[in-house]
């Protein structure tokens, strides 16, 4: 009983200590909708448009040589036929291997501008956390509910608008 009406006491005696201060981030929206983020999406998808062009145009050149082979299937020899359909195999492995070489360039242009932005966002961050005496700032995903003042996603991304506008590519 002793030890009960001590914890008891303890917790009202201290209580405004025991509190940190806690705000979320969602880090997500900041990518997307900050200055530099829509810079870097723009960029992005500037070259993903380039080279879904492209490569529809190569694959459109492709279809018309499958078509071109099969209509002339009667009129060419066996042996002939078969290596011109050989090398169409080929031409197409290396139109599959050069698309998704691209997809991977531009996958990690991606993470590479992301991680710069979160690399100039990190030093933004701690200083907002230092002078609002923020004690955990946690990443909006993995909260399921909070309250919407804890939320200091706009006040970063205002941060962030003020000291970066853009990457050098």
């Amino acid at each position: 009983m002793k030890k009960f009406l001590f914890y008891f006491l303890l917790l009202f005696i201290f209580p405004l200590n025991t509190f940190a201060k806690i705000a979320y981030i969602d880090l997500n929206f900041i990518l997307n909708n900050s200055d530099v983020g829509k810079f870097v999406n723009l960029h992005i998808e500037k070259i993903k448009k380039e080279n879904y062009s492209k490569y529809k145009q190569q694959e459109n050149k492709l279809i018309e040589k499958e078509q071109l082979l099969i209509s002339q299937k009667n009129i060419l020899n066996e042996i002939e036929f078969k290596k011109k359909i050989l090398a169409l195999n080929e031409e197409v492995k290396k139109y599959r291997t050069d698309k998704k070489d691209s997809i991977d360039r531009i996958n990690k242009i991606k993470i590479d501008y992301t991680k710069e932005i979160l690399k100039s966002l990190n030093p933004i961050i701690a200083k907002y956390v230092d002078l609002n005496s923020i004690s955990i700032v946690i990443p909006k995903k993995n909260i399921i509910v909070g309250k919407k003042n804890l939320d200091i996603t706009d006040q970063i991304i205002m941060l962030l608008n003020d000291n970066i506008k853009k990457i050098n590519f």
